[in-house]
């Protein structure tokens, strides 16, 4: 088991702030690389209910089985448990889980790259900072202590009141509102199916 913590934040220039990520010389985990997720629930909606997640994502020839419990409360972090386990197949991973009596509830695209920086601040802590292009958008996903974020946040400049907690889901339904248009899948036009699991 483990805590993960972390926020997301807009990224308006999205070239300006990767040039911002490279001037921190952090180590990259990842280039530029593609993602499908596909997030499942029974029909009663008791994981989502819950405020928790069960998940498939699909990362090249990687496949990933992730839970997500709830999120703390009245926090300006996004904190919860997460349990997550690279598995073989991610067609029969989804299959199992619909066996189980679930079915998907969402699925979403990303292309994302990631990184490992030091948050510049008195703790000099680690940071995981992912970079994700979307079909809603661009974002930064920031992963690590509070404070770690903290520091490494400021040091680039920004204001902890554009740290969002929201999952991919929401900003997607508050996209679809904001655009009058009924919610389906975040998937980007061009792939359509091609990269179902």
């Amino acid at each position: 088991m483990s805590i993960e913590t972390e926020v997301k934040i807009c990224i308006a220039d999205f070239p300006k702030f990767r040039l911002q990520v490279d001037a921190l010389g952090g180590a990259m985990l990842s280039g530029r690389h593609f993602e499908d997720n596909y997030i499942f629930d029974f029909e009663d909606a008791r994981i989502r209910q819950g405020l928790c997640l069960v998940r498939v994502r699909s990362s090249g020839a990687k496949c990933f089985l992730t839970f997500k419990g709830p999120p703390k409360r009245e926090s300006l972090f996004k904190t919860r448990e997460e349990l997550e386990t690279e598995v073989g197949n991610a067609t029969i991973a989804k299959e199992i889980l619909e066996r189980l009596g679930m079915k998907v509830l969402f699925r979403y695209q990303k292309f994302r790259e990631e990184y490992r920086v030091m948050s510049r601040g008195q703790t000099g802590e680690t940071v995981c900072l992912s970079m994700d292009e979307t079909p809603i958008g661009n974002y930064a996903e920031l992963e690590g202590s509070e404070q770690g974020i903290r520091e490494l946040a400021g040091y680039m400049g920004i204001s902890e009141s554009l740290f969002l907690r929201a999952s991919y889901y929401s900003l997607y339904l508050e996209n679809c509102r904001e655009l009058k248009k009924p919610p389906g899948d975040m998937i980007f036009p061009e792939t359509g199916n091609e990269k179902d699991i």
